[in-house]
């Protein structure tokens, strides 16, 4: 009865309708408070990742909506901005925020305000998260990683570096649940790759790397008109393996994890379910199943939150 209890209470919060999304300014301006903020804008634009969150427990919850949130205020700058001096500038932002923050003076914007409250409560190491604004800075350029390896050190950087600072959030420190996270971290940087490629193709644009690419004989042209053909299978074959081979290492190094860590893998679920759709698609990444949202994801989650399978 408890754990139906607790199901109805995530699928309350879930369906929720969505606040519109803020721009960052003052307090003062928004009747939002910073932890409202921050939530929001994970579940507007990372809904699977606000899944997640809603499972972790209470006492960490809203440090990890920040961590989320932060992640999200960098990863958006690449698609809002044309003008990488732009980007750059943001990114600087968010740079003096950080050391702003650490040295106990965060500006008035509620990721940074929340994120001081994070900082101070589970002692979140600086590394983490200057290492993702360096990762988003070098990927500013919007061109293609030129080897598999680069993309995979994209994903340790910035997906495996969300990973390290919510597992601090959880109090754990723990070697196996590290090497998890960094596997983890490379598997959905592959996996988010492969299911944003047939978006990004009809914008023109084309982020597969480029060894692979060469690999099979498969042209920016074929990504970018959605083209069918063995060969575009062969990468999505390619880079699905990748995914899963770093999926594999991550699964049974947790298990080897403090349970404590466990809520902090969720996002497998939804990583593995899409290796298995892909599949059943026969590597077709413009398949129709790809595009279509995961309606049991939540249940899902639910079940991996209370039993790990």
């Amino acid at each position: 009865m408890a754990a139906i209890s607790n199901g109805r209470r995530f699928f309350a919060r879930a369906r929720r309708k969505p606040f519109a999304i803020l721009g960052a300014r003052n307090l003062t301006n928004t009747t939002q408070s910073a932890s409202q903020y921050c939530n929001n804008l994970v579940r507007n634009l990372d809904y699977e990742n606000y899944l997640c969150v809603l499972l972790l427990p209470k006492s960490s919850r809203t440090s990890v909506f920040a961590v989320r949130a932060f992640n999200v205020e960098l990863a958006r700058i690449q698609d809002a901005v044309s003008d990488q001096t732009i980007g750059r500038m943001r990114l600087q932002f968010w740079r003096d925020s950080l050391e702003n923050t650490y040295q106990g003076n965060p500006p008035q914007q509620s990721v940074a305000l929340e994120l001081a409250e994070a900082i101070t409560k589970h002692k979140l190491a600086k590394g983490w998260f200057s290492r993702l604004i360096d990762a988003r800075e070098r990927n500013l350029d919007n061109r293609p990683h030129e080897t598999t390896n680069a993309l995979e050190e994209h994903g340790e950087n910035t997906v495996s570096s969300v990973l390290y600072l919510i597992l601090e959030c959880l109090g754990v420190k723990d070697v196996q649940a590290d090497h998890a996270a960094s596997h983890l971290g490379k598997a959905i940087a592959v996996v988010t790759l492969l299911r944003s490629t047939p978006f990004h193709g009809s914008k023109g644009k084309v982020y597969i790397p480029n060894n692979i690419m060469i690999k099979h004989g498969v042209s920016q042209e074929d990504i970018i008109r959605g083209r069918t053909t063995q060969p575009v299978k062969d990468v999505a074959y390619d880079l699905a393996s990748l995914a899963h081979s770093h999926l594999s290492t991550a699964q049974s190094l947790m298990s080897k994890a403090p349970k404590a860590a466990s809520r902090a893998f969720l996002p497998v679920v939804s990583c593995k379910a899409y290796l298995t759709k892909i599949q059943k698609a026969d590597f077709n990444i413009f398949h129709p199943t790809l595009r279509e949202r995961n309606h049991l994801l939540p249940l899902l989650l639910l079940k991996h939150a209370w039993t790990g399978l």
